[in-house]
């Protein structure tokens, strides 16, 4: 853009600042238009970009964020920071909120975000002049990609505002991760940085210039090798106390039995009973950032038969060394920072140690940031349904992912031929072979050809200058990601040749490949994005082609190879890369800018899958040129990994409806179904896990295909009907009422679920059922049998007893030729779960979901009260007694267009009452990547 476009736009900040301020409401979209053309009425601004312009206002004045959500254990805590917010000098935020604003370009919105959840936090932890001692535990639940590193470093600086004087920061596990946090530290909050490999002063970085008085010292830097070292500590003649000092380190043992030496070696003072060496009165602040990994003690803790935990439990060594740190001071405060925090809520909230003190539980408080609206996170890629509790509407998911099939020579799970097939995927030895010969399969070069067209698109559409990153993720071993960037460098040669040479007298050039993609997916694909993306004429793509291609790099980044993702030293001339890595590029390291990803790393661990994900992140200037390559499989468990973490969502909003405190949401939380999809893979071998339905629903989202199975299934369905008396119509559905709790258990034994279908597996539920049965709960049921009105195609003939039932179409979001399962993404219809409610049940459940709809700060919810009640207060207005099975009668799309008549898959769902005297089962997880058995 023009210098002439800048200048208006710096002119446009700083008029819609002073409204917003003035008004105290965000600008319009035709505010912004009509300010604009306004300043084109002058001459000197005439031949404007208007559009540009718009774009950029509109990012930086109407994005919206929803207040965070809290969760606060008062016990032991002295609120503080109101009290003495107008007595602290704050240099050290003041620098860095100019620096987000003027350097990073941070909407005003975000800015407020980052002041309002790092206060938050800051109120949380303690007030560091209290006299005596503490320590506090927080979490902090983010969203993958979301800046958490931007957040924290708010954090951090208003920390040394108040007077915390070391702030340690656990960085990841390598060097790289490590190093891209030093970085960003440096300029948000020391102002400056080491001269190269740390030797010859410093200099002036990032928020230097906007103050340069505040003063804090670190000991590490943001080298590669510049991780904390004793000895380097030894020449600074620093001692915690004085200024704030920051370290930066790896969670590595090595480092942090080092730094811990060095801390000890410093204490002045040491507890007579236990000899434990500790500093007082200088207030201690760590912050975890991505506090699930590697921080999470996994021993199993012995427990005698009276329930309490042995005293003497080693834990994990870094678990270990991280409780050594905080109780090597006398005041201190722990910040877990992380986007999955199951890990972190299923840490025992009464872990404790006499040498290590407590575990790493948040028992203090529990902090959800909702995303901002101009974050793509698994929501707004895979898509969410309607949440009827909140009056929100369906997400529906961008139109960015495309399911790749030739990765292997089929997807059966088994299959062990081809250039990465299920079966080899994980093996060291493996060769990637595509059609027999060592090269990457067509999926592959074409998005290799769209990483490339996206970086025109961006190249003509945006500031310069840029970072462009493609992402290939395809196996955790380095020897096979050096097989495949080989391929890639090969193919990617191949195609620069072209672009440079021609094909001669090939019948299909590359140019032509590249013109089929832009006119066949890149033009359709941003007109659904429904953003009124700007987008190159073709020719202006084909005059760029060259010149773009030949800027791209291609890396390899793992733990063996040297290539590294060095962004700092581009920031003025930008870098276009593709990435080609596993375990370093899974969690926490941002790839800048990334576009394109080919993802084909499996994991069926829950919290694993969402780290992966490095796709997700702030994309609404591009978000139409991003392309997720995956298989039908991966995009599925995404699509339930997106489902389970709103539910996590919502659940959180509920606690903090009626107060509850860190404690309460955890117990919840590991006595919730969802928590079927990750305990097996988190918790260790032998795991005793409680587990309550109550309040909840469960329903089948994945089926067997096994013909046998799909009979007895249907079989199993049938004779319950059978024996079903005084049905009464709901519409084109059955409804039964007073039913015998023996009939449902007898089902659910008939019943067989898929072993994928981890939360609703009928022995958990039948024993559930079981265990209520003498409290007086559960005894009498309902079972709603859900039908539409039948059709030529659809009628179940000689079903059901020979009612008039018409079979229910949900779509299959596996593709076609997956042959071992059949996957939903919902089964239930909202209006089938309150069919069994009498009209006073439903006048309580429709007016809590109203109050709950007016309590919700979600700022995309409906304008209007609902107008039916949601899952929640059903389940609260359904009387204990009572449960609730409804039936569903499956059949599948592609077999109804054969005109064969075929056995309906059945699914099931189970809307439990809510109960606060239910009591919670037992199963033990018996392997780290099996299912859970029931004892």
């Amino acid at each position: 853009m023009s210098e002439i476009d800048k200048e208006v736009l710096k002119m446009l900040q700083v008029s819609l600042s002073e409204y917003k301020q003035t008004t105290g409401l965000p600008p319009t979209r035709d505010l912004l238009m009509e300010r604009i053309q306004e300043i084109a009425l002058i001459k000197r601004y005439a031949d404007i970009n208007q559009l540009w312009i718009l774009s950029q206002l509109e990012s930086l004045f109407t994005i919206w964020v929803e207040p965070p959500k809290f969760l606060l254990d008062i016990d032991g805590h002295e609120p503080w920071l109101l009290q003495k917010k107008s007595e602290i000098e704050w240099k050290f935020w003041n620098r860095y909120s100019l620096y987000l604003a003027m350097d990073a370009h941070l909407s005003p919105a975000a800015i407020e975000n980052i002041d309002e959840i790092s206060n938050n936090v800051l109120a949380s932890i303690e007030d560091p002049s209290r006299p005596g001692p503490w320590d506090r535990r927080g979490l902090v639940m983010g969203n993958v990609q979301s800046g958490k590193t931007g957040t924290y470093t708010g954090l951090i600086a208003k920390a040394a505002d108040a007077g915390y004087k070391v702030i340690v920061v656990l960085a990841g596990l390598h060097n790289n991760l490590r190093s891209q946090t030093q970085i960003r530290l440096d300029d948000g909050f020391l102002g400056y940085k080491a001269n190269a490999q740390g030797q010859g002063g410093f200099l002036a970085t990032g928020v230097y210039k906007y103050d340069a008085t505040p003063k804090a010292d670190s000991i590490t830097n943001r080298n590669e090798s510049g991780d904390f070292k004793g000895a380097i500590a030894n020449q600074f003649g620093i001692q915690p106390g004085g200024n704030p000092l920051l370290f930066v380190i790896k969670k590595n043992t090595t480092i942090l039995k080092n730094l811990l030496a060095w801390i000890h070696g410093l204490a002045p003072y040491e507890d007579s009973e236990t000899g434990r060496k500790f500093h007082r009165d200088v207030p201690l602040l760590i912050i975890d950032d991505e506090a699930d990994q590697a921080s999470i003690d996994i021993n199993v803790v012995a427990v005698d038969e009276f329930g309490n935990r042995d005293e003497e439990h080693n834990p994990t060594k870094i678990n270990a060394s991280i409780r050594k740190l905080l109780f090597a001071f006398d005041k201190s405060a722990y910040v877990g920072f992380t986007a999955t925090p199951f890990a972190n809520i299923f840490i025992h909230d009464e872990n404790s140690t006499k040498d290590l003190g407590a575990d790493l539980f948040p028992r203090s408080f529990i902090l959800n940031l909702p995303a901002p609206s101009n974050y793509y996170g698994a929501a707004q890629i895979f898509g969410v349904e309607e949440d009827a509790e909140l009056g929100t509407p369906e997400i529906k998911p961008k139109p960015i992912i495309r399911i790749i099939t030739d990765y292997a020579n089929s997807q059966e799970p088994n299959e062990t031929l081809g250039w990465m097939p299920p079966k080899l995927i994980n093996r060291t030895d493996h060769i990637p072979i595509y059609d027999g010969k060592p090269i990457v399969p067509p999926s592959l070069r074409n998005a290799i050809l769209s990483f490339i067209i996206s970086t025109v698109v961006r190249d003509y559409r945006e500031e310069q200058p840029l970072f462009n990153s493609m992402l290939v993720h395809v196996t955790r071993f380095t020897r096979i990601q050096k097989e495949v960037k080989n391929q890639v460098q090969s193919e990617f040669n191949a195609i620069l040749r072209s672009l440079t040479y021609g094909d001669g007298s090939s019948p299909l050039s590359t140019l032509d490949e590249l013109e089929v993609i832009w006119f066949n997916d890149f033009i359709p694909t941003s007109e659904k994005c429904g953003e009124n993306y700007e987008l190159p004429s073709w020719e202006h793509v084909i005059e760029n082609l060259k010149r773009i291609a030949t800027s791209i790099q291609i890396k390899e980044i793992n733990g063996s190879a040297k290539d590294t993702l060095d962004y700092e030293s581009h920031t003025k001339v930008g870098l276009n890369l593709i990435a080609i890595g596993g375990d370093k590029l899974s969690r926490g390291l941002t790839l800048e800018g990334l576009t394109v990803s080919y993802f084909l790393r499996s994991s069926k661990m829950y919290d694993t899958l969402m780290q992966m994900g490095r796709w997700f992140g702030y994309k609404e200037k591009y978000i139409d040129v991003c392309r997720l390559y995956t298989t039908s499989e991966l995009d599925g468990w995404f699509k339930h990994i997106a489902a389970a973490s709103e539910e996590l969502r919502r659940e959180f909003d509920y606690m903090e409806n009626i107060g509850a405190t860190p404690k309460v949401y955890g117990l919840k939380v590991l006595a919730h179904p969802v928590m079927l999809v990750t305990s097996a893979m988190k918790m260790r071998s032998g795991t005793r896990m409680k587990l309550s339905y109550a309040g909840d629903i469960s329903e089948t989202v994945i089926f067997h295909k096994e013909p046998k199975i799909v009979t007895s299934n249907y079989k199993a369905a049938n004779d319950l009907v059978s024996k079903l008396k005084n049905h009464k119509k709901v519409g084109a559905s059955y409804l039964w009422s007073d039913v015998d709790a023996e009939l449902i258990l007898n089902f659910l034994s008939d019943y067989k679920t898929h072993d994928d279908a981890r939360r609703v597996n009928t022995k958990l539920l039948a024993q559930y059922i079981e265990k209520q049965l003498p409290r007086g709960e559960l005894v009498k049921w309902s079972v709603l049998l859900a039908s539409t009105i039948p059709s030529e195609q659809t009628s179940l003939k000689n079903s059901f007893n020979g009612l008039s039932v018409g079979g229910i179409y949900r779509a299959d979001i596996e593709i076609k030729n997956k042959k071992e399962r059949y996957t939903i993404k919902r089964l239930v219809d909202p209006t089938h779960e309150f069919a069994d409610l009498d009209s006073g049940q439903m006048k309580i459940a429709l007016e809590q979901t109203v109050n709950y709809w007016s309590k919700s700060k979600r700022k995309n919810k409906s304008e209007t009260p609902p107008k039916s009640p949601g899952g929640i207060a059903v389940r609260d207005a359904r009387p204990k007694t009572n449960g609730h099975l409804i039936l569903y009668p499956l059949l599948d799309q592609s077999e109804l267009e054969t005109g064969i008549e075929a056995t309906p898959f059945i699914g099931f769902a189970i809307s439990f009452p809510s109960s606060e005297t239910a009591e919670e089962i037992s199963y033990i997880v018996t392997n780290l990547f099996d299912k859970e058995g029931e004892i």
